[in-house]
């Protein structure tokens, strides 16, 4: 007669098996009616623990991670989220092996081929040039090491997954909000971080089919690109006001807001700009407050980073397909809403993921 093992039960409560082993060993992260399932579950079929499988499972599972150190606002909060749900699979041997870079596609592609030397069984990583890094992620899959993109996607390597906020989908709704914050006619304008970042031009895409559609008149009148330099990205907004004295809105679609800020700010007028911007972070609360930033596109960060450990680890254990996408649903941060948010919350409360 076959064993019952964990598998089966995380088959039969419709659940990932580190969702049966946080209900069996009360590890927290599961709801109340999640937890009793699981035990009637263990309960009906008799289930006893497997000594064998679960000196297996001490095996080490090395997880490489490749992310940038900045925009750090945006990075540290996707780092937190690995480096959370990395802590839950300790127990099952679950080990990050961290090879930042200093900025989005700097130096990315030497700190992956670092890490296809470290036995890592699976990676994450951030795609700043995926043309350049595409083969090394392609050399990873062949040799049995699923990637998984996280905050950006390289879709034309052969990686496993991507996990984030849907780009373009981000870009439509900035682009039907900014709709409803100027009047028609108006010209507005798009800022990057780089053209050649798969997010970045998904979400300017999204942006620049939606709103011209959406209002009569409306034209974006210009895309900057930034690279993710803080003092590039203040010339060329302070510029880009000067010439366009008539600009009515700006769109940012990377967490390098603040440069677009300090530029607004410089304006006697400046509510005359609305600003959309990109995820929230502590140093944004005034611009919201003084109405220079009038909406946020909030991608959860923190939740991309437990989601791609999560999918690694429910795939190396227990089998679990890898999605293509694993697309998080964006959320819109408005001033009244702000506290709501895991970045805004004070330190020692509870703070889940908004």
């Amino acid at each position: 007669m076959k064993r019952i093992g964990l598998q089966d039960i995380a088959r039969l409560s419709d659940v990932s098996i580190g969702t049966v082993d946080r209900a069996l060993h009360d590890r927290g992260r599961v709801s109340e009616e999640t937890r009793r399932r699981v035990l009637e579950i263990v309960k009906q079929v008799g289930y006893r623990p497997n000594l064998a499988a679960r000196a297996l499972r001490r095996r080490t599972i090395r997880i490489g991670v490749c992310i940038p150190r900045e925009i750090h606002f945006f990075y540290d909060q996707v780092r937190q989220g690995l480096d959370s749900e990395a802590r839950r699979y300790e127990h099952m041997g679950v080990e990050l092996v961290h090879r930042p870079v200093n900025r989005l596609g700097a130096g990315e592609a030497e700190s992956v081929r670092g890490l296809l030397k470290e036995n890592i069984k699976a990676l994450i990583v951030t795609p700043g040039d995926p043309d350049r890094l595409g083969p090394l992620l392609n050399e990873a899959e062949a040799r049995g090491i699923r990637v998984i993109c996280v905050a950006s996607d390289a879709p034309g390597s052969l990686r496993s997954s991507v996990v984030c906020v849907e780009p373009e989908l981000n870009g439509r709704m900035a682009g039907e909000l900014m709709v409803r914050f100027v009047q028609p006619g108006s010209r507005v304008a798009v800022v990057t971080g780089m053209f050649g970042t798969a997010d970045h031009r998904k979400k300017i895409k999204g942006f620049t089919d939606t709103f011209p559609r959406l209002l009569p008149g409306g034209v974006v009148a210009e895309v900057l690109e930034g690279h993710e330099d803080e003092d590039e990205t203040f010339l060329k907004c302070e510029r880009l006001l000067k010439q366009c004295k008539d600009l009515a809105g700006i769109y940012v679609t990377t967490a390098n807001c603040l440069p677009v800020c300090r530029a607004l700010s410089t304006r006697k007028n400046h509510r005359a700009v609305s600003l959309i911007t990109t995820d929230l972070f502590r140093e944004m609360v005034p611009y919201f407050e003084k109405g220079i930033i009038v909406a946020s596109m909030y991608q959860r960060p923190y939740r991309q980073g437990q989601s791609a450990v999560r999918l690694i680890v429910d795939h190396i254990i227990s089998n679990h397909p890898l999605p293509a996408t694993y697309y998080l649903n964006p959320s819109l941060v408005i001033r009244s809403n702000l506290s709501q948010f895991r970045e805004l919350r004070q330190v020692g409360t509870v703070s889940p993921d908004a």
